[in-house]
């Protein structure tokens, strides 16, 4: 089982409906009491713990912790039903995230904040969160995790291939790229960010029809991803707004 403790996360994770509780509690703060009232509309259980044994079971919490299972802090959903919903509704504006190798959970959740307000439709991604990232990667996207579709598949390489064959033009981020505001991202892209480390692999950059890049002007040599991942979401919404 996963707990997660913060407020935000508890209060997206709650309303997306996905959750069943129970919703522990030992300190009934006024933010605690908006989660109970919040709960139990949504008939999410709910139980009273004792300060220790909630600590025990969920350290760092304020108080209140939502109990999940494992694997249900993010709204996972499979690639090929994703595609084929999206060819069924005929949808020609369609954006997807591709994370290769995004370990750390902080960056993660960040980059799932901003596909929440980005409107990207879904994230790929090859590595499964463990456990016990799931109240880090949470709270970290202010509860986004609870509303983006996420597709962990086991072969990120195959995964573009089929986003290819629906249509999809794959971007791959990268500081030699082109700037990316001289790129139609509109229509049906998807737009690959690599490791901090390493950045796209050899494999993926190979399955990009091109290289995308945020000019910039500042002295040190580049963005974090989850900063670099928002300015190309935001970029992408902002060509599609220009089209309606």
């Amino acid at each position: 089982m996963v707990y997660l403790t913060g407020f935000h996360a508890i209060e997206e994770n709650i309303k997306s409906g996905g959750a069943t509780g129970p919703l522990l509690v030992a300190k009934a703060n006024p933010r605690a009491r908006k989660l109970l009232d919040l709960a139990k509309a949504h008939k999410v259980r709910v139980e009273r713990a004792g300060a220790f044994d909630l600590d025990r079971l969920a350290p760092g919490n304020r108080g209140i912790a939502l109990c999940i299972h494992e694997g249900s802090a993010d709204k996972n959903i499979a690639l090929k039903e994703f595609i084929a919903d999206i060819n069924e509704e005929n949808r020609e504006d369609v954006l997807v995230a591709v994370l290769d190798e995004i370990t750390d959970p902080h960056n993660y959740g960040a980059i799932l904040r901003s596909c929440d307000q980005f409107g990207v439709d879904l994230v790929i991604t090859r590595n499964r969160r463990v456990a016990k990232h799931a109240d880090v990667i949470s709270k970290t996207s202010a509860g986004a995790s609870a509303w983006v579709p996420v597709a962990e598949v086991a072969n990120l390489p195959r995964a573009v291939e089929d986003l290819k064959e629906a249509g999809f033009w794959i971007y791959g981020a990268d500081m030699g790229g082109d700037a990316v505001y001289n790129k139609n991202l509109s229509g049906r892209a998807a737009l690959i960010l690599g490791s901090e480390g390493s950045g796209i692999s050899r494999l993926l950059r190979d399955h990009c029809d091109a290289l995308v890049a945020i000019p910039s002007q500042g002295r040190v040599d580049s963005l974090n991803v989850s900063v670099a991942a928002g300015v190309l979401f935001y970029e992408a919404q902002r060509q599609r707004n220009l089209r309606q």
